[in-house]
């Protein structure tokens, strides 16, 4: 079986606009919020909570909102575009307020800031499970986990681009005497990023097309079907894979808590325990994500043959011991050092390994109409654990340490090894000879 690489990468597109956005999202809005606002831990952790929180409600309902849309240029791609749009110009409206109250403080300012914070979120909120939607729609069952080894592969680039942008742009050594800190640049960049690169996919993707050749083909191979019909002839999932999936979106939802955890408070946490400011913390996380984004490949070529579920639980495995290790180098350092570097990229092979495979393990139990569905579930259950996450964190190293955040994150990560045992379906099947012309003919 072969699976059009060029044609993923352009899909690809729409998750680099996501990541790029998610990761300013987290590094800058915290210390935003800290440092200009003055809000406490605590406050700062359910704002950023927020996000998450419409994203539970969001998400699935935009998911299988596409699912039933029909329009010429597809099901996916409207909702988008619209969502692009919206988000280009509110994300910079933010850092106009954040000056502004910097520059002469006021209530109605930080009032201001969190209603603009909210419709970006919402705006986020309309096109992210289209987007990720869109992969699966235009791949067969057998290569998505090929096909989200590169999508999470382009969705890393995008991190790694705004990582490389904060690092230059704001190095601790022009930050460190600053009162406050201009970060409409960065938002620009971004937004710009996020703009051409979703202008790209639309001129490049042919959703409806893609579709239509997809859906061919898996009716050709009604073996990949997971469902059975029940005496009404409806499409149902059996006891066994309805209880696979349940472990599969509690063990989604642990390592989520673990690794949100560290994502959303790191750059405060480095800032608060060493010293470093957002320059250093950006490397830091750069140096991960860079380890992610060689990994990507390999890992999704090896999924078929070693199996995503041996994936998951070795990278699971490897997160938790990178925590633990995190806790140790960073117990009384006062900057970051080369371990800590190498430790990030294996935090970030470990995610590597986790993320090719989790999403592909969950649409791999739906019928194709339900993909966007589906791909929901799996976002409801890693937003319902980024609600939390970063509220308890934040309590949690306000009352009793900042240096309990790593010993938390190395908690759940344990934790969803535990549950992924219980995971008994979702793998990719068996490669066969059987329709393997009609693969080739999809790369044309």
């Amino acid at each position: 079986m072969k699976l059009n690489y060029k044609r993923t990468f352009f899909v690809g597109l729409a998750f680099l606009s996501i990541c790029a956005f998610w990761q300013m999202y987290d590094g800058v809005v915290p210390l935003i919020l800290t440092k200009t606002f003055h809000l406490d831990e605590t406050f700062t952790g359910a704002i950023m909570a927020a996000d998450n929180v419409l994203a539970l409600f969001l998400l699935p309902f935009f998911g299988s909102v596409s699912d039933r849309t029909h329009t010429k240029i597809g099901k996916r791609m409207p909702f988008i575009l619209f969502g692009t749009g919206c988000a280009v110009i509110l994300m910079n409206i933010l850092p106009l307020l954040d000056n502004s109250y910097a520059g002469s403080a006021a209530p109605f300012k930080l009032v201001s800031f969190v209603v603009v914070l909210g419709l970006l979120l919402v705006a986020m909120g309309i096109y992210r499970s289209p987007a990720v939607a869109l992969m699966p729609d235009v791949t067969a069952k057998p290569l998505r986990s090929k096909a989200n080894a590169v999508i999470n592969l382009m969705g890393a680039i995008g991190g790694v681009i705004y990582l490389g942008l904060a690092a230059v742009l704001y190095p601790t050594s022009k930050t460190e005497a600053l009162s406050h800190v201009n970060y409409q640049p960065l938002f620009m960049i971004v937004s710009a990023i996020m703009f051409v690169a979703v202008g790209l996919l639309f001129i490049l993707i042919k959703e409806p097309k893609l579709v239509a050749e997809t859906q061919e083909l898996e009716k050709q191979h009604p073996e990949w079907n997971l469902a059975k019909k029940d005496e009404s002839g409806n499409e149902v999932l059996p006891a066994p894979v309805k209880k696979s999936l349940a472990f599969l979106l509690a063990s989604i939802a642990l390592w989520f808590i673990a690794y949100n955890g560290i994502t959303t408070w790191f750059t405060t946490y480095v800032d608060q325990v060493m010293g470093e400011g957002l320059g250093g913390a950006s490397t830091c996380l750069l140096v991960g994500t860079v380890g992610a984004v060689v990994s990507y490949i390999p890992i999704g070529l090896f999924g078929n043959k070693i199996g995503r579920k041996k994936m998951i639980m070795t990278g699971v495995c490897i997160l938790a011991l990178c925590f633990f290790l995190g806790s140790l180098l960073t117990w009384n350092a006062h900057k970051i050092t080369i371990p800590m570097y190498v430790l990030f990229v294996f935090v970030g092979f470990a995610w590597a390994l986790i993320n090719v495979n989790s999403l592909p393990m969950v649409v791999e139990m739906c019928k194709g109409s339900d993909i966007g569905k589906f791909t929901g579930y799996y976002y409801t259950a890693s937003m319902a654990a980024q609600v939390v996450t970063p509220v308890i964190a934040g309590f949690l190293m306000k009352h009793i340490s900042y240096r309990i955040l790593f010993p938390y994150s190395t908690f759940f990560a344990a934790l969803a090894f535990v549950t992924m045992l219980f995971v008994k379906h979702g793998d990719a099947k068996a490669e066969t000879k059987k329709g393997l012309e009609a693969f080739e003919d999809m790369d044309d």
